[in-house]
């Protein structure tokens, strides 16, 4: 089935195009979640809660622009999904990071990711603190600017650019001591 005809099935409530597009799509849906929460049950939860939003609203709220707009509604109904449950769950994300708390590290080169495999670098993201892990995730894969960011988390442009880079210094802390116990 095309995702333009499985979109308006959907729309007429199709059971059948309803579960498809869940097998088509819950995978990287689910991952999607996975980033942002680092724990599979509630990320599961928030896959749940998010087809049931997505089963409400895609009469109303999705117009098909051609292949792959799909997908990419999708992944923002699912991002903010995540969204508001990181809000509902704790203020921890709008709270600014005490700059004592992480050294200062070097910006890393790009080079500095090569031979990682890509399961690896997702765990160590997902092992960020939570607020780290959701400015680290909206502005690595969703291609969101600072700007963006704090208005969406209710932070200011500086924490979320601070938070990004304590991430990235984090991460690359853990990229060194993997490469460390991979040469033992």
């Amino acid at each position: 089935m095309s995702e333009e005809e499985l979109v308006l099935r959907c729309k007429q409530k199709d059971m059948q195009a309803r579960r498809l597009l869940y097998e088509r799509y819950g995978g990287a849906l689910l991952a999607i979640c996975l980033r942002y929460t680092g724990d599979k049950e509630v990320a599961e939860d928030i896959l749940h809660d998010g087809f049931l939003r997505i089963f409400e609203s895609i009469s109303q709220q999705f117009t098909y622009q051609g292949e792959g707009s799909l997908k990419a509604w999708l992944s923002r109904v699912m991002v903010n999904e995540a969204l508001g449950y990181l809000r509902k769950r704790n203020a921890q994300v709008q709270q600014e990071v005490l700059l004592d708390e992480i050294p200062d590290m070097p910006d890393a080169d790009e080079d500095d990711f090569n031979g990682i495999p890509p399961s690896v670098l997702m765990q160590m993201v997902k092992e960020l603190p939570e607020g780290y892990r959701t400015v680290f995730n909206l502005y690595v894969f969703e291609d969101k600017s600072h700007k963006e960011i704090a208005s969406m988390l209710g932070i200011t442009e500086h924490t979320s650019s601070s938070q990004f880079y304590r991430a990235k210094n984090l991460l690359i802390k853990k990229i060194n001591n993997y490469r460390k116990k991979e040469l033992q």
